[in-house]
């Protein structure tokens, strides 16, 4: 450990002002003291980027995918230095870090066969018809790389969705240099895995500049970033209040940029009463997991579970309060966000609620004790404050009177994530509004499980309406998300030499999707 700040290739240290890592279990700090970027530190990253970016334009494909194929093999020789840093200074799991270590390998790779595959490219080939009137003109169009973009690493994932996770890994495969704004609390790990990625970086002989990591424990850091005239694109996932800060700031410049924020969701699940008269014990121990594991640090953690007054409903809420209320307590990630959940807890049960279940174990510092709060329906749709994300092992249990009131609550929702129903067949079948609304409020709409865990693939969609994410078109996970950090040109009667290799004819290794306005089968043209 340096504690040095990553400027392309070369590593600087020129403020006095410095700060260490903080280690969840036994409160103590880590020794290392990481120095704080200062605005020229920042200013010499900028100008390394956008000469970088210049340079990646000219790279092939190929020596691309090349460059993450070699920063997931760097991370993966990190090995147990890697996985220890990570456990001392977020207080997860062995098995969460080697999880997490996996799943950025997989989609570093992943982007890698993207980047080959070239589909991303989206090519269209209109030729010129003299025939025409008026003549038609040659175009060609392709998607390309926005510019430098800057990524917010992420507290509750250091290694998928910080210094080398979705975020960073979409904008190299978009062919867009990155500048990291390494998060406070996990600055070693993200310290090692910026080395990984400086040395596969040098390896593949990328551009100095491709990447940058720059360390700061305040705001002053990221906001100078998020105006700096050089950035192009942002990628950030944390809290609504975070995210729409930035996108705040990005929109006041004099030239905006697009702000690709995940932020706050309450992911709610809906039971309704059939299934939960068959399946009630099931049900409640999945939702237990998804509530409480890893101290319910996670995006996806349901906040909110909907249900109709039944026979079985009051089973099920006695049940749930049970299995929640004695699972092991665990560190929350650092003391500002335990803080945090203990606010938004003591928030919650200042509201009219109808009973409270918390754990009563003997508690160490930075532990929140999982809770589970039921509401009426009518209190929760007056309460505000009870529809909004509490990040951390607490969820709300709504009660409503019938069918018709629940199709209120979940009329109610503002954008998610996820929204998740549990159902038999026929019940489904009998409330298919249900879906239509769903479908219109969250990015993922769930049958028969819980939303906590995220399938890399490019099938998965993560994001959401407002406030989930500050654009739901796009999605933070998956080869898809390179889609974020590119723009569509069209060249037209250019010169042919002067065409990216993938628009120059019909049989280049990369074929056009479209030519003429016909859609094309990419193995046929490969052949030929």
């Amino acid at each position: 450990m340096t504690g040095k700040n990553a400027i392309g290739f070369s590593l600087s240290s020129k403020s006095e002002r410095t700060f260490q890592t903080f280690n969840p279990i036994t409160g103590d700090l880590n020794p290392t003291h990481f120095f704080e970027a200062t605005i020229e530190e920042v200013d010499a990253a900028l100008v390394l980027a956008q000469e970088a970016f210049l340079q990646l334009k000219k790279i092939s494909l190929e020596k691309r995918a090349s460059f993450l194929l070699e920063i997931a093999n760097e991370i993966a020789k990190l090995d147990d230095e890697l996985i220890q840093m990570y456990c001392l200074e977020s207080g997860l799991s062995e098995q969460r870090a080697l999880t997490e270590r996996s799943r950025t390998i997989f989609q570093l790779n992943s982007f890698s066969k993207e980047i080959i595959n070239g589909d991303w490219i989206k090519a269209s080939i209109d030729e010129a018809d003299a025939a025409t009137f008026p003549p038609k003109p040659d175009l060609r169009k392709m998607m390309v790389g926005l510019g430098p973009v800057v990524v917010f690493g992420a507290s509750n994932f250091p290694l998928a969705y910080s210094t080398a996770g979705g975020d960073t890994a979409s904008a190299f495969a978009a062919g867009c240099p990155v500048i990291v704004k390494s998060h406070p609390m996990h600055a070693g790990t993200g310290e090692l895995v910026a080395e990984a990625i400086s040395r596969a970086a040098k390896k593949t002989e990328m551009p100095d500049g491709v990447f940058s990591n720059l360390n700061a424990q305040g705001f002053e850091i990221g906001q100078y970033l998020v105006q700096h005239p050089g950035v192009q694109a942002v990628g950030f996932t944390g809290s609504l209040k975070g995210g729409r800060a930035l996108f705040d700031l990005a929109n006041q410049r004099e030239f905006p940029i697009p702000v690709f924020a995940e932020m706050g969701s309450v992911n709610p699940i809906v039971i309704l009463p059939q299934i939960l008269s068959e399946d009630l014990d099931l049900i409640s121990s999945q939702i237990t997991t998804s509530i409480t594991n890893d101290a319910g640090q996670f995006c996806t953690k349901p906040g909110v579970i909907v249900i109709s007054r039944s026979a079985s409903s009051d089973e099920f809420v006695n049940e749930l309060k049970k299995k929640v209320v004695k699972q092991i307590s665990l560190p929350m990630l650092n003391s500002a966000i335990f803080d945090r959940f203990e606010e938004r807890k003591k928030e919650v049960l200042s509201s009219n609620f109808l009973s409270f279940s918390e754990s009563d174990l003997l508690i160490e510092n930075n532990i929140g004790r999982q809770t589970v709060v039921v509401v009426d329906a009518k209190q929760y749709l007056k309460q505000h404050l009870l529809q909004q994300e509490v990040f951390g092992p607490l969820s709300i249990v709504v009660l409503c009177d019938d069918l018709i009131q629940l199709n209120s609550i979940v009329d109610s929702f503002e954008g998610q994530l996820t929204i998740s129903f549990f159902g038999t067949d026929s019940e489904m079948l009998a409330n298919k509004n249900l879906v239509q609304i769903a479908s219109r409020k969250a990015g993922r709409v769930i049958f028969n499980g819980v939303p906590t865990g995220v399938t890399v693939c490019p099938s998965m969609n993560h994001g959401g309406p407002y406030p989930a994410t500050t654009d739901a078109r796009f999605t933070a996970v998956g080869i898809d998300s390179m889609q974020r950090f590119l723009r569509p040109v069209t060249f037209q009667n250019c010169h042919q030499e002067m065409l990216p290799i993938e628009l120059k004819d019909k049989n280049s290794l990369r074929i056009p999707r479209r030519i003429n306005g016909e859609w094309t089968r990419r193995d046929v043209h490969k052949k030929a």
